[in-house]
């Protein structure tokens, strides 16, 4: 039921850090619930699974009161409750006794049935309660943990609402040990695809077999797949940023963007890699082709170097845009630099400079539409005072890295 490499002490240590920082709020952090498939696998919401590691559970609720007169009840897991039936289908879940609550590190664990009982009185003590979830905006519906408490917050005269959904964006953005390990694993399996779909690049090839190439090369080494929809466009489909069709041969002479990465993490859950790399069809760059290639790795370069404690995203953003659009590309940049990453993709961004321990992508490029070449190099960076450190094993990137490793 938990998360791999992460023990069941650094999911303690969040929530206690998090109680702290709401000082006398009381706050709710809702898993979801399940897939609306038969075929689609669970995942919770990211925060709850930051603060716990449970991600086969869908209805959990975590209920955080820091004014708790009992230490051990600050942190209380509510459990949907058993289906013996629907168990017949889905599978077994465990009862709540000693064992499940040693498994998940939580010593106060009940059903969700009695969490209105226990909110009620949370809440009437601290008269105080605490968005934590992402606020929605006004075209959205309200965010769940809102949903429940305005209709607290309308039963109980004197309670307040107060925002405080930057706080769990604030510590994901800043990587642990672990954490940074799970990620560079993700990276490690990436590097294996990568190998795998380089294998299989020439001209006549499908996109698809790239794809299918990198998919079998993750599963193969400790993934179950893809951390988001894979992207594999040659020519001018490469520079298309969101392409997803992947079902176009490839041709002599073409550029081929690959936008993959792997997850690592027991079943949906877990971290991911994000790594761009552009290599051409048939092994070999054209002048061309090496002429705005290696614009977009010096581009990348300069990012890396200005990805530090204090900087913000703008500023390693104009660090590659300024070496692009020196070289009269700049119209051709059409997307910022990169993003957080760590259990999504593009994972929880608070406002402010970047801290030290972040990791982010970095992924400048240029896309000339008109002549069917699409550039986009992005690696995974960790954020140090002496600047980005690429995270994870090499994978070929310079020319003649790329050029040697196809020519095997």
């Amino acid at each position: 039921m938990s998360h791999p490499m992460i023990p069941l002490s650094e999911f303690a240590e969040r929530r206690s850090r998090l109680l702290q920082s709401l000082e006398s709020s009381v706050g709710l952090v809702l898993a979801g619930s399940g897939a609306g498939g038969l075929h689609e696998s669970f995942r919770p919401h990211p925060h709850f699974e930051y603060l716990t590691g449970i991600v086969e559970e869908p209805g959990a609720i975590l209920l955080l009161d820091p004014g708790s007169p009992d230490e051990a009840r600050r942190s209380v897991l509510f459990l949907e409750p058993r289906d013996p039936e629907l168990e017949r289908w889905d599978g077994h879940r465990p009862g709540i006794d000693s064992a499940l609550k040693a498994e998940v590190g939580i010593s106060a664990v009940f059903r969700t049935p009695v969490l209105a009982r226990f909110l009620q009185a949370s809440a009437r003590r601290q008269k105080s309660v605490a968005c934590l979830h992402p606020l929605a905006m006004h075209t959205q519906p309200v965010s769940p943990d809102l949903d429940i408490l305005r209709k607290v917050a309308e039963r109980i005269p004197g309670v307040s609402i107060v925002d405080h959904s930057e706080l769990i964006p604030s510590m994901r953005a800043v990587k642990s040990e672990n954490e940074v390990a799970c990620i560079a694993k993700a990276i490690e399996i990436t590097a294996q695809g990568y190998t795998a779909a380089l294998a299989m690049i020439r001209p006549g090839v499908n996109e698809f077999d790239i794809e299918e190439a990198l998919h079998h090369g993750y599963r193969s080494h400790g993934s179950r797949g893809p951390a988001y929809g894979t992207i594999v466009g040659a020519a001018v489909h490469g520079t298309v940023l969101h392409y997803r069709a992947n079902s176009a041969e490839v041709r002599d002479g073409d550029m081929i963007v690959i936008d993959s990465g792997a997850r690592f993490g027991a079943s949906e859950a877990g971290y991911g890699a994000d790594i761009t790399r552009a290599f051409p069809a048939n092994g070999r760059f054209t002048p061309r082709q090496k002429e705005i290639y290696e614009i977009v790795l010096t581009a990348q370069e300069a990012a890396i170097r200005a990805a530090r404690p204090g900087a913000t995203f703008d500023e390693v953003d104009a660090a590659a845009r300024g070496v692009i659009e020196a070289a009269g590309y700049g119209d051709a940049y059409i997307h910022g630099i990169g993003h957080h990453l760590g259990l999504e993709t593009h994972d929880a961004t608070p406002m402010g400079p970047l801290e030290a321990n972040a990791v982010i992508t970095i992924e400048p490029g240029i896309y000339l539409s008109e002549e069917g070449l699409g550039v986009r190099i992005e690696d995974d960076v960790l954020v140090t005072p002496r600047g980005g450190e690429i995270l994870g094993p090499p994978i070929p990137k310079t020319i003649a890295e790329i050029e040697n490793a196809m020519a095997q």
